[in-house]
């Protein structure tokens, strides 16, 4: 278990006693492929590290489509943030699915903020993280508003090499905000290149 401290805050160092106290907070889990952490309308407790496999969180929208927030690998944290940090809603707006099977670790918010005032080192860290991950749910709606859809695939690949293997086309598509087919035209045009 000491392994996974070190993997989720890499880079950092603790006591013995904090890495104890970090260790009886996280729950393990395998997380079979297709199965759900979270459905729309779920309370939302916990956030979720990614140590293995590959997860989705999406929403599906009044006409039925089907819209991905976020992918989440290896060395990644997924929920549902609306839910979860949200001043007004309080349960889940998205599904958080299971596309490759998958070993995470859980913590319920309350307890990771338990840690970070434990364990100032742990707000720090998570402070970083999530300025991080901030700028780049900012940067892909400006991708969005922005760039063609051409240009948007190009920068996902390259942004995310590792996910484009554990993804069917169809989640791609969705969380670039096109039709399956328009992904398959752009594939075309860049592999005749």
């Amino acid at each position: 278990m000491h392994t996974i401290i070190s993997e989720i805050f890499h880079g950092l160092s603790f006591t013995t006693e904090e890495i104890n106290l970090l260790c009886s907070k996280l729950k393990k889990s395998t997380i079979d492929k297709n199965s759900f952490l979270l459905k729309e309308d779920d309370e939302v407790y916990d956030m979720f590290y990614v140590h293995k496999g590959c997860l989705r969180s999406y929403l599906i929208d009044r006409d039925g489509k089907e819209h991905i927030l976020q992918f989440a690998v290896k060395g990644w944290w997924i929920s549902d943030y609306i839910s979860l940090y949200g001043r007004h809603k309080k349960l889940s707006v998205s599904n958080v699915e299971c596309i490759k099977t998958a070993t995470i670790y859980s913590i319920s918010k309350a307890e990771f903020d338990m840690l970070c005032r434990e364990i100032p080192k742990v707000a720090y860290f998570h402070i970083k993280k999530m300025e991080l991950a901030f700028a780049s749910f900012q940067n892909r709606i400006l991708e969005n508003l922005s760039l063609s859809a051409t240009q948007r695939y190009v920068n996902f690949v390259e942004t995310y090499p590792t996910i484009v293997n554990d993804v069917k086309n169809y989640h791609i598509a969705s969380y670039l905000g096109i039709t399956t087919e328009s992904l398959s035209r752009i594939r075309t045009e860049l592999s005749a290149r």
